[in-house]
């Protein structure tokens, strides 16, 4: 702990003033690698379900070059940049400590607000996803009650999966992965005699308009939410050693995961940009191989449907957590489970705001949950490249091996993607999200003036500072 004494302020001098670490109570089982990389995995990706609508909006050349470049200038700036934040910060709450070290408390407070946003809107996509496919063999969830029922049951399922433990959910994950990317590599096997090479120079079908939008926002929320799993870095095993290596693991099974698929589709199959939506894989895969791979990509859809809801309900629930362990919100929201040691208030909270969204239509759905993202992102580069300015010689068992110039322009090129991902946008995306940030504003305030008046019990303030 810092003291007032003159040593401690000259090491103040040189390390950042680190917001209190609070590691979890009793010995819960941690993350290990594997069900890490695959915790990661499903934060951002889950397989290449969802990547249709580029090649709907677009056509296949575009499409494919989306998936090979965009890793490259969002994907990997982001996974090295959490790699080093998330060793040198190592507890619950991520990039709200990051926030907060380089700009204070309100920064922290408003970075956190808007990744929750944007994740537990972002998780509503999941169960839709997930009823989209399950339509395909009952048609009878395509409207109406039924599908509503449908989401809202499965929602509630899946929420509880997550109060069984964080350790639980990753093996999980690992066994989910496997199973819904074994089809895909089956098909993209089969595919090969079929392939002509020049169907992936296409540009789209003649009289087929370029839908911008469309095409960015299918890009980008199949490729980004890789900081989400800096939330859950206290209940990893080894966590300086451990976040690197899978974030690197994370990073190349998603791109294969993603490109592969797609150039053995396109290439195989005559091009019907109007039958490129969500799921048009599963016949795809009909037509390359028969039926029983149809019916085994749609049943692996619902199952990475199920990876990337809990990873992502993870992600949020332990980020409420660490919020409420560094002072940011009440006490309460700090509240784990007596049988499994796990973030129940979390879980509720972001499941009951995921049921509330879920209802709306699912493009604007994840525009919303793209745009309130990119606003946190702008603040979390901004952070990175300000701690490394701020204190250069502070620890970082991971570092990014590039100087502050090249950082700057590493981190210049991605936010250039965010403020195209926000021009387009809707006018019901930007009405949901002015409302969303201007309540995060405001919810700062309220909670700083509950602080100031007692009404509410808050760990340590988070202003206290250790020295790590």
């Amino acid at each position: 702990m810092a003291t007032a004494d003159a040593t401690t302020l000259a090491i103040e001098t040189e390390k950042p003033q680190s917001t209190a670490i609070v590691k979890s109570p009793g010995k819960p089982k941690k993350l290990t690698l594997i069900p890490l990389i695959f915790l990661i995995y499903f934060e951002v990706a889950g397989g290449p379900y969802g990547e249709e609508p580029a090649v709907q909006a677009a056509g296949p050349l575009l499409a494919i070059l989306g998936f090979l470049i965009f890793p490259f200038i969002w994907s990997i700036p982001e996974a090295l940049i959490t790699a080093e934040l998330s060793t040198a910060f190592p507890g619950n709450g991520g990039f709200v400590i990051w926030a907060h070290q380089a700009f204070g408390p309100f920064f922290g407070s408003m970075l956190g607000s808007l990744k929750f946003l944007s994740g537990v809107i972002n998780i509503a996509a999941f169960p839709v996803l997930c009823i989209d496919y399950l339509e395909k063999l009952f048609p009878v969830f395509s409207d109406g009650k039924p599908r509503n029922i449908a989401i809202s049951v499965s929602t509630l399922l899946l929420s509880f999966l997550n109060f069984t433990g964080l350790a639980i959910v990753g093996y999980v994950a690992v066994a989910l992965g496997v199973i819904s990317l074994v089809p895909f590599i089956i098909m993209s096997i089969i595919a090969i005699p079929s392939i002509h090479p020049k169907r992936w120079i296409s540009m789209g079908q003649k009289g087929v308009k370029r839908d911008w939008n469309l095409y960015f926002n299918t890009l980008f929320w199949n490729l980004n939410f890789w900081d989400s799993v800096s939330t859950m870095a206290g209940e990893v095993e080894k966590p300086k050693k451990t976040f690197p290596v899978a974030l690197l693991s994370a990073v190349i099974l998603t791109c294969l995961g993603y490109i592969i698929p797609l150039m053995a589709v396109t290439g195989a199959v005559n091009l019907d940009q109007t039958e490129w939506e969500s799921g048009y894989m599963a016949n795809a895969a009909r037509t390359i191989s028969g039926q029983w791979l149809k019916y085994w990509i749609e049943i692996g859809a619902v199952l990475s449907g199920i990876g990337l809801f809990e990873a992502q309900l993870s992600s949020c629930a332990y980020q409420l957590l660490g919020m409420a362990e560094l002072g940011f919100l009440p006490k309460f929201f700090g509240l784990r489970s007596r049988h499994f040691n796990t973030p129940w208030v979390g879980i509720l909270l972001s499941t009951v705001i995921t049921l509330g969204v879920s209802y709306m239509d699912f493009t604007d759905i994840i525009g919303a949950a793209n745009f309130l993202y990119s606003l946190g992102m702008l603040l979390e580069f901004s952070a990175f490249i300000w701690l490394r300015r701020k204190f250069p010689a502070m620890e970082r068992p991971y570092r990014v091996p590039l100087r502050l110039p090249a950082l700057v322009i590493m981190c210049l090129v991605p936010s250039g993607f965010l403020v195209v991902i926000m021009v387009i946008a809707t006018k019901i995306v930007y009405l949901i999200s002015g409302l969303m940030t201007i309540g995060a504003i405001g919810w700062y305030f309220l909670i700083k003036y509950c602080k100031s008046k007692k009404w509410l019990e808050f760990n340590n303030d988070n202003h206290r500072i250790d020295v790590l």
